[in-house]
Formats: C-alpha cells, structure tokens, sequence
C-alpha cells in the first residue's frame, strides 16, 4: 500500500507526459515533504485514488496535494476497506483496471458500504461498456485514459460540489413532506420510498434525484438537459447517462420496464411522468 505516495521518482520541470501511462502531468510536483501536503488545511478534502499503475498514483497523489487534497493512495482491493475506514475520504477515484482485479466488482462493493462519490478512469475505447456498467452501479463521473491533470482535478472539484450541494438540498428536503403516486409513497423526509404493498424500495442518489425532479413536474415533458441539470450529473458525461438513470428507475417502478406506463419517453424530447402526483 502506499497511503502518502511521496516515494516517487524525481520528475523534470514543466509538461510532462509518461509513455507507459499516457498521462499529461501539467505541473511541477516536488517530493519534498513540506510542499506534498503534509501542511494541508484540516478542512480540505480526502481523496482515495485506488490505481495499481505506480508512475500514474505518484503523478496522481502529487497533484492532488498540491493543489489542496489531501491524497491517499493504494494499488491493492483488498486495502480499499481499511483506507475507507481510516481516512474517511471525501472521494474515490478508481480505475477499473486493477490488475487482475475487476474495478466493477470493487465499486459494486463500496457502492453497497456508502454513498462516497467515486470517479471511474478507464481505457478510451474497449471500456465504454464498462464506464456505462460502472455509471449504472453508481459512479458519479469518469474520466478516460489519457487524462490531463487538470481536468481530473477540475472534476474532482465539480463531484465535491454537487455533493455539497446535494447534502443542502437533503437537509432542504427534511422540511418537506410526501408525495403519492399510483400505489407508491415517497416520504422525503427519511428518502424512504415504499410501493403499494408497503415495502422499502432502494434507491440511489442519482434514482432518487430523478424521481424527485419527475414528481415535482408530473405529466410534463422533461428534456434531458432538465433531467441532467436536475440529477447534478456531471455536464460532460454523455446525455445517455441520462437514459441509463430511467432505465433502472423504471426497472423499480414499472410492472413491465419493456413497456414502461409510469416513465414515457417522449422521442427526440425527453421523457414523461405520466401519473398524477399528490402531496401531503
């Protein structure tokens, strides 16, 4: 495990892109401790970095510190829990090519522990279904290989942000009361939604931010710019991110997802809450 990262090689000045890994390093990182973090604002962020490519969690961890997070670092699975547990990180980058080990499986099984925000990095082209797997697990964004460091830091930032957000907009939704439809109960004072038997549906933040956005419009057409906007999905992730959301509410609200009633896509526009909503 390399929790501090400050064991890098020495690195020249000014851009720099490792062959191996293909990522552009835009900064000049120095290894000595004093300028790695070690006097960082107790309040800046934490971030995980889950990477078994060394070169890449060096350049990685040594960006981050440098410009304000805090980073820990680790190139092993089965070390992810423990770090989780005793860094308490604000957020999780995590390839999903560890090696031997599947990155999914290891994102399926922090997604099942908490709700931290993770970024997925990936290869650019054979990987596309694993970003769209990785997005329907619950991953909040992706960035794929090469990467700027700018760009994943300005991301990390953007993911922190909505999270910020999102926690206001819970503490905001504690004040309101339920919404009715159908058969179904959405109290948003506990996130507790429950069909008509009276049973506890599970729901995801992103599932949960979209039902919300279609139970405050119901019966109208919302374009998937609205949805994104409302989700807080990131701006740069593809609009069918948007599709993979509706598709797994609808596999928890619908009879039949193949024919959906409740979520209908309007073609080219967007998609429809067609039942009418009751609040309480």
């Amino acid at each position: 495990m390399t929790e501090c990262a400050d064991d890098g090689p020495p690195r020249p000045n000014g851009l720099m892109r490792d062959e191996k890994t293909g990522l552009h390093n835009q900064s000049v990182v120095s290894l000595d401790p004093s300028a790695t973090g070690t006097g960082l604002d107790r309040r800046s962020p934490t971030c995980l970095v889950v990477e078994d490519d060394n070169t890449m969690r060096h350049l990685v961890t040594n960006y981050l510190r440098d410009h304000d997070i805090r980073a820990v670092s680790t190139s092993r699975r089965d070390e992810v829990n423990g770090l989780l547990a005793r860094s308490q990180p604000d957020l999780v980058v995590l390839d999903l090519r560890l090696g031997q080990e599947d990155g999914l499986d290891l994102l399926r099984e922090i997604r099942s522990q908490s709700d931290i925000p993770v970024i997925i990095t990936t290869g650019q082209r054979r990987d596309e279904i694993d970003r769209v797997v990785g997005l329907e697990l619950g991953a909040d964004d992706y960035i794929t290989k090469p990467f700027g460091l700018r760009e994943l830091l300005a991301r990390i930032r953007a993911v922190l942000r909505r999270r910020e957000t999102g926690q206001v907009n819970t503490q905001r939704d504690t004040e309101k009361g339920r919404y009715r439809f159908g058969g179904w109960l959405l109290d948003r004072r506990n996130r507790r939604l429950t069909n008509s038997a009276g049973e506890l549906v599970a729901l995801t933040k992103g599932e949960y931010g979209l039902l919300i956005a279609f139970l405050d419009a119901p019966q109208r057409t919302l374009s998937r710019e609205h949805l994104l906007q409302a989700t807080r999905i990131h701006e740069d992730v593809f609009d069918r991110s948007i599709d993979v959301q509706v598709l797994r509410l609808r596999r928890k609200l619908e009879t039949d997802p193949s024919t959906p009633s409740i979520i209908r896509t309007e073609r080219g526009v967007g998609y429809v809450f067609s039942l009418p909503v009751e609040r309480l």
